[in-house]
């Protein structure tokens, strides 16, 4: 497996230096937290063992290949407690702190520079876990997904969810991101959001529910997907972290590359 993982990250490296682009190295612990590992028998050592090792992989990635010109932040991936498309019963902001304590205080331990929350659904949760990462003293980056009509799964405005965490934290997270949704879904939603910085878009036009249900991959148009990008860019020039989500691959990443060259 960590040879799979490093060949992954090794294809991405060219793509940023030839956009001229420094890279964000993300940690595979999207669902190391202990609701996701107890499924398959871990304790919580073994947790704490599997955050503490994705980190220490990046570093040697990291050192293998950050440059001057190509600069690399590595960040702790924390994802929901839940379900990445559903909010579900949800959790009071103080529940969520409490649960995503751990996950982020054994990351805040290690070299990572910042933690990014990836999925988040509801706007309790990001609370929590941007409280969560100023209390471990470490920057946060809180990524909402949202659905075809640019809302968070629980029906709330993209902006309205931004402004209620900043207020709730007193502007804990260093910016705010959108992922897992196609550029059609939020590309309105980011209008007057300049807390927005971050895209990580699915390559499929396709809801999370035709998602969810889907028997093939649906990874679009990669072309098409980049001239997006561009699009945005040209209307948000605030865009500084860049990335595909579901369904894409260096094809999509390459495309992206191309729309940031473009764009400068």
């Amino acid at each position: 497996m960590g040879a799979r993982l490093r060949a992954y990250f090794d294809r991405y490296v060219p793509l940023a230096r030839q956009a001229g682009a420094g890279l964000l190295l993300e940690s595979p612990t999207w669902r190391a937290n202990p609701d996701w590992t107890a499924k398959l028998g871990l304790t919580d050592a073994d947790t704490e063992r599997i955050n503490r090792d994705a980190i220490e992989f990046l570093e040697v990635v990291r050192r293998d290949h950050e440059t001057d010109r190509a600069p690399m932040v590595i960040s702790g991936c924390v994802g929901p407690r839940g379900d990445g498309y559903d909010p579900g019963s949800g959790m009071t902001a103080d529940e969520a702190e409490a649960y995503h304590a751990r996950q982020i205080g054994v990351l805040a331990d290690t070299a990572a520079d910042m933690i990014t929350a990836l999925t988040m659904t509801n706007v309790e949760e990001a609370i929590g876990v941007a409280r969560a990462a100023r209390a471990a003293n470490i920057p946060v980056a809180i990524s909402f997904t949202v659905e075809t009509d640019g809302r968070l799964p629980t029906g709330q405005a993209l902006g309205d969810a931004v402004a209620e965490v900043d207020a709730a934290t007193g502007n804990a997270p260093a910016y705010f991101m959108v992922n897992c949704a196609h550029p059609n879904h939020f590309r309105a939603a980011l209008v007057g959001n300049p807390r927005i910085r971050g895209l990580r878009a699915n390559a499929s036009s396709c809801s999370h529910a035709e998602l969810d249900n889907a028997k093939v991959l649906d990874d679009g148009d990669p072309v098409e997907f980049g001239g997006q990008f561009a699009e945005l860019l040209c209307e948000h020039p605030q865009l500084v972290v860049l990335g595909g989500c579901c369904g894409t691959d260096h094809r999509h990443i390459e495309q992206i590359g191309l729309a940031v060259r473009a764009a400068a």
